[in-house]
C-alpha cells in the first residue's frame, strides 16, 4: 500500500475522530489502531527513532495538561483537596471530575500527535507534494520541509548526544546542554544551506505562464477578497446572523475556487508517473470512510456518547457503544494490510509443504 491519497484519507478520518471525540474509550481504540499502523510502517523508515522521541515529548505535554485542567476548573462534587480562595486563578477546590476532564483533553491531543507521526512515517513527503495543485507547488515545498524538519532535528540531536557521550560529556541538567545546542544549531544551518542549494540547482521556481501584469493583479486582488469574505462570513456566523454568514462564506469559497482554477490553467507541471492503486488501498479507503461516517453520525445524533465532561454532567465512567467501537476499530485496516503485504512469501517443497528458510541452500 503505497498510494499517498489513501494515507491522506486515513489520517484525515482519524484526526477528525480524535478532534470530535473526548470519550477516552474511543480514543483508546484510535490509539490502538494507530499503534498497529505504526508497527506496520515504522520498521521500513530510518526516521522512526525521531518520531518516538516526539511521542515521548507529547506524553510529557499530556501529563502537564492534567494539573493545568485540575487547577483551572473548580467544578465537580468529589473534592480531592482545597487551595486558598485568595490565590488567583488556581484558588479553590481541586475535584476528581476536573482531573479526569483534563486527562481526557490531553489524551485527545496526544492521540492526534500519534496519528500525525504514523502518517508521516507511512508517506513520502515528495509524493504528497506532487498531489498539490501545480500553482501551489511552492507552498507544497514549504510544507514538505516543515513536515520533515522535526524528525530530522530529533535525529541530529540524538546523534550529537551520542557523540558527546563518547567524548566523555555527561548530561546532568540543562546547564550541560551547551555542547548539544551549538552543534545542533550548526547542523541545522548546514542542512538549510544544502537544501537551498539543491532546490536552486533543480530549478524549483514553478513560474506561472501566460499571465500579464494586469491579470496577475486581478487574481491577487480576487484572492484577497475571497479571504476577506471568508473572515467576514465566520464573524457574522458566530456573532450575528448565521444565514448571512453562511452566504458570505459560500461566496468566498466560490471566489477562491475560481481563482485557484485560473491559476491551475496557467501553471505547467511535468508528471513522470501516476500513483498506483494497490490491492489493499480499497480496503483502507473503505474502512476510513466507514469509521469517519460512523463517528460523525454518532456525534450529531448522540453527542453524549462521544463526549466526556465529568465536571459538567458528573458521570465518571464514559458510555460505550460496541457498534461505534467496531466502526472506529476499522482505522486499524492499514496496519493489517501493511503487515500482511510485508510478510515474506513462504517457500514450498516438492511435497507442497512449507520449507523453513534455515533449510534452504
Amino acid at each position: 500500500m503505497r498510494n499517498p491519497l489513501v494515507w491522506l484519507l486515513w489520517a484525515a478520518s482519524a484526526a477528525v475522530l480524535a478532534l470530535s471525540m473526548r470519550n477516552p474509550l474511543y480514543l483508546t481504540l484510535i490509539v490502538l489502531a494507530t499503534w498497529l499502523v505504526y508497527l506496520g510502517v515504522a520498521p521500513d523508515t530510518p526516521m522512526a527513532g525521531g518520531w518516538r522521541a516526539l511521542l515521548r515529548l507529547g506524553l510529557i505535554i499530556w501529563l502537564i495538561t492534567i494539573p493545568f485542567g485540575a487547577l483551572m476548573n473548580h467544578t465537580g462534587e468529589i473534592v480531592l483537596l482545597s487551595l486558598p480562595e485568595n490565590w488567583p486563578l488556581i484558588g479553590g477546590p481541586v475535584t476528581l471530575e476536573a482531573v479526569l476532564g483534563g486527562a481526557a483533553s490531553g489524551y485527545a491531543l496526544w492521540t492526534l500527535l500519534f496519528i500525525f507521526a504514523a502518517f508521516n512515517l507511512a508517506t513520502d513527503a515528495s509524493q504528497l507534494m506532487r498531489m498539490a495543485p501545480a500553482f501551489l507547488y511552492q507552498a507544497g515545498v514549504v510544507a514538505t520541509i516543515a513536515l520533515t524538519f522535526v524528525p530530522q532535528m530529533l535525529q541530529s540531536a540524538r546523534e550529537i548526544r551520542e557523540a558527546q557521550r563518547i567524548r566523555g560529556h555527561h548530561f546532568r541538567n540543562w546547564r550541560d546542554s551547551l555542547p548539544l545546542a551549538m552543534p545542533l544549531l550548526t547542523t541545522a544551518f548546514e542542512h538549510a544551506v544544502q537544501l537551498a542549494e539543491s532546490m536552486e540547482s533543480r530549478g524549483l521556481s514553478g513560474e506561472l505562464t501566460d499571465l500579464g501584469p494586469g491579470r496577475t493583479r486581478l487574481l491577487r486582488g480576487s484572492l484577497a477578497l475571497g479571504l476577506l469574505l471568508l473572515m467576514a462570513g465566520l464573524v457574522l456566523r458566530i456573532t450575528w446572523i448565521q444565514a448571512a454568514g453562511d452566504g458570505i462564506l459560500l461566496a468566498g469559497v466560490l471566489l477562491m475556487a475560481g481563482v485557484f482554477w485560473q491559476l491551475g490553467r496557467h501553471s505547467r507541471r511535468t508528471r513522470y508517473g501516476l500513483q498506483i492503486w494497490g490491492p489493499g488501498d480499497g480496503a483502507v479507503a473503505l474502512g476510513s470512510v466507514v469509521a469517519l461516517a460512523a463517528g460523525v453520525l454518532a456525534a450529531r445524533s448522540n453527542p453524549a456518547l462521544v463526549s466526556y465532561a465529568p465536571h459538567v454532567d458528573g458521570v465518571l465512567i464514559p458510555p460505550f457503544s460496541p457498534t461505534l467501537g467496531l466502526a472506529v476499530a476499522l482505522l486499524a485496516v492499514p496496519g493489517v494490510v501493511s503487515l500482511v503485504q510485508d510478510r515474506p512469501p513462504s517457500v514450498k517443497g516438492e511435497d507442497g509443504r512449507p520449507v523453513s528458510s534455515d533449510t534452504l541452500p
